[in-house]
């Protein structure tokens, strides 16, 4: 079933106090994300601000790289056919005429029996067309001359013009997501600009009348906000530009001026809690009120609260308030937006590795489990599948399995994918799988 109609808000129904009549199935949800995001458009960023972004179109050489000849030895720039039949017992003797250093080049040109002194990177001189490596050279003490004990044919150790990137070819193509040697290379191409896509705007909204600000002390029954934080770095992960918002009483009108201000300063709108079933958690409603609610209550552990729709034509995203739900949401949901916004691959940027159960991993038909584990010894250990409030839980795992929704789980010892959670190199070194 689709999700054609679920954002007519004559078919509502508002779970306060009722709880959900069904459960929406992940999969429709994420195939809305995918049919409907759509990404943002280009900027221009100097070339020193374009690690990390997305290209816009394809980039191709404009001139060649390197634009001259130039030495890949410490060396002397020869005539290479005057070097043959040089060894140790007959050297070719060369007149040392000057110099090419990297940006200031020899002046002349080398003619017969002629020799400049050269180091990496230098340009060519004129007339040379090869370059003797020092060590199989030797000066002549007192003199301006070189011995030669290495033939050396013409193209020996020298960088031809364009053989890093040829005139016209094709350097990047679009979609690209900047790395730092991809910046250098762009520099040494000459682009002092990029056209990449526009990061995506990204408001979180915190709610919730237990919260203090994050990093501050616990006091009673009030807590510090965890979501915040961890979704402001998720944010910037994903290639977005993260603004918190909070945190907010758990106020109707609090929460709807935040929301109505937020959507007309943000392409996306994170409201992280007041998405379930109590008395005050507004924000589907709102949604309702102020434009369209796709989707509300998914069939989907733990976050089964997650909802997605528009306001004034900016995707709002209802992340339940459980530190580990609001996680998982985001993982499924949220992330996704923001990624196929930003003109990234909507998938997750996560590594996987395949391992097998030790143990059982129990889920329930029609429903998606996003269950931490660990990897010990080789094998996976399930974390915990239920206590979403224990952000901990997710602190302790290496990663996530995912049940799909037509199984019942994983019995022990089948192989199972684990989405991890570290970066490469903060990866403990038995989950980094073996090239």
């Amino acid at each position: 079933m689709g999700l054609e109609h679920a954002s007519e808000s004559t078919l509502f129904h508002d779970p306060r106090m009722r709880g959900f009549r069904t459960r929406q199935a992940l999969e429709d949800v994420l195939s809305w994300i995918d049919l409907g995001v759509g990404r943002l458009g280009a900027e221009f960023v100097a070339i020193g601000e374009a690690h990390g972004r997305v290209l816009v179109g394809s980039i191709e050489a404009e001139a060649a790289f390197p634009a001259f000849a130039r030495s890949a030895m410490d060396g002397y720039a020869v005539r290479g056919e005057e070097t043959f039949g040089a060894d140790a017992y007959t050297p070719a003797l060369l007149r040392v005429i000057g110099e090419s250093r990297p940006g200031r080049p020899f002046p002349g040109a080398v003619g017969p029996g002629e020799a400049v002194l050269i180091m990496t990177g230098a340009p060519l001189p004129s007339g040379a067309d090869a370059v003797v490596k020092v060590e199989s050279t030797r000066q002549v003490e007192g003199t301006r001359q070189v011995e030669v004990f290495e033939a050396t044919p013409p193209a020996r150790n020298v960088g031809a013009i364009g053989e890093d990137v040829a005139v016209g070819s094709l350097v990047f193509e679009a979609g690209r997501v900047l790395r730092p040697q991809d910046v250098g290379l762009l520099s040494a191409l000459g682009r002092g600009e990029v056209a990449v896509v526009r990061r995506p705007r990204v408001a979180i909204l915190i709610t919730g009348d237990e919260l203090l600000p994050p990093g501050s002390k616990p006091t009673g029954c009030l807590i510090p906000d965890m979501n915040s934080v961890m979704l402001a770095a998720l944010v910037a992960r994903d290639g977005g530009l993260p603004t918190v918002h909070g945190p907010l009483a758990d106020d109707r009108r609090v929460v709807r001026e935040a929301m109505t201000s937020a959507v007309q300063q943000a392409d996306v709108v994170l409201v992280s809690g007041g998405s379930s079933t109590g008395p005050d958690d507004h924000a589907p409603s709102l949604v309702v009120e102020l434009g369209e609610l796709v989707a509300h209550g998914l069939a989907l552990r733990p976050a089964s609260p997650a909802g997605l729709g528009r306001v004034a034509g900016t995707i709002v995203v209802l992340l339940p308030g459980n530190p580990v739900s609001c996680l998982c949401a985001y993982d499924f949901l949220a992330g996704r937006v923001i990624r196929r916004l930003g003109g990234r691959s909507p998938n997750w940027p996560y590594r996987s590795i395949a391992r097998p159960l030790a143990v059982k991993l129990v889920s329930a038909l029609g429903r998606t489990d996003y269950a931490r584990v660990k990897v010990n010894r080789g094998r996976v250990e399930p974390i915990a599948i239920s206590g979403a409030s224990i952000l901990s839980g997710a602190t302790r795992a290496d990663g996530f399995v995912v049940i799909p929704p037509d199984l019942e789980g994983y019995p022990a010892g089948a192989s199972v994918t684990v989405w991890l959670y570290d970066e490469v190199g903060d990866a403990p070194p038995s989950l980094i799988p073996a090239t």
